[in-house]
């Protein structure tokens, strides 16, 4: 059997762990970003006793498809403009509603370890956006994370918790940093919807290094609309690869 993170332990165990993440940090981000925000509405949803942003962006399409809760990458918010907030505009000219997710921060030197214990605060966020788009009729929902916020997944799904997601998209997944590794695999494999891993050929060596162990899992989950797709000039940011990013994305769930 796989080692579990350690942080689930408490969870398994039935304790509830202590909130470690930045919430102050966290609320200059959302005080910074929602005087920013023209194409879109603010909307707070609770986690728990915390009150979380969110950027709610309805489809300008005759034909509306689903939703799509975006999820950030570490340390950032939800109009973060490389990644979230081209999927978060682009993806409503598709015909997805799209609801961009403030992930819990810590602050700015906070590594991939640093990281771990604060995991399980996704997932209470998760389930509200779920919750939120499921209330506003929406019967299709796609979850999109990238980078860090994979590992907020992962930590769900491992928890026994994952529901309710019609798609699972992974931006840069297994992003760590230098002499970080991995604690164990992601368990991609026990995502039986349909799985989209994209990744970019710049990406850091360990996303790039663990594509085909990647690939491995998501085959053994055995949904075949699953892909595993390398954006040829992209690095792990997307960096003015935000028309592939989006089109590839796109693409692949109008076959959902």
């Amino acid at each position: 059997m796989r080692a579990i993170y350690p942080v689930l332990l408490c969870l398994l165990l039935g304790l509830q762990p202590a909130l470690a993440s930045d919430i102050e940090r966290e609320k200059r981000l959302a005080e910074q970003t929602e005087e920013l925000i023209f194409d879109g509405e603010v909307v707070y949803l609770q986690a728990g006793d915390h009150e979380f942003m969110n950027i709610y962006t309805e489809a300008v399409t005759d034909e509306a498809r689903g939703a799509v809760i975006i999820l950030h990458g570490r340390g950032y918010h939800p109009d973060w403009k490389q990644v979230a907030k081209p999927l978060r505009l682009g993806l409503p000219e598709q015909g997805w509603t799209t609801l961009s997710m403030q992930m819990p921060v810590l602050d700015k030197q906070a590594k991939f370890y640093d990281y771990l214990p604060i995991l399980p605060e996704a997932f209470p966020r998760i389930e509200a956006g779920i919750d939120y788009l499921k209330e506003q009729g929406f019967e299709k929902i796609v979850l999109i994370a990238h980078s860090c916020s994979v590992h907020m997944v992962m930590a769900w799904i491992d928890a026994n918790r994952f529901r309710d997601i019609d798609a699972f998209i992974g931006v840069g997944m297994g992003a760590t940093d230098y002499q970080q590794p991995m604690k164990k695999p992601l368990p991609l494999d026990q995502i039986t919807v349909p799985v989209l891993d994209v990744y970019g050929a710049k990406e850091y060596p360990a996303v790039v290094n663990g594509a085909a162990q990647r690939l491995e899992f998501i085959e053994q989950a055995g949904n075949k609309k699953s892909r595993q797709i390398m954006v040829p000039q992209a690095d792990h940011y997307f960096s003015g690869e935000d028309k592939a990013l989006l089109e590839v994305v796109s693409e692949w769930m109008q076959g959902l």
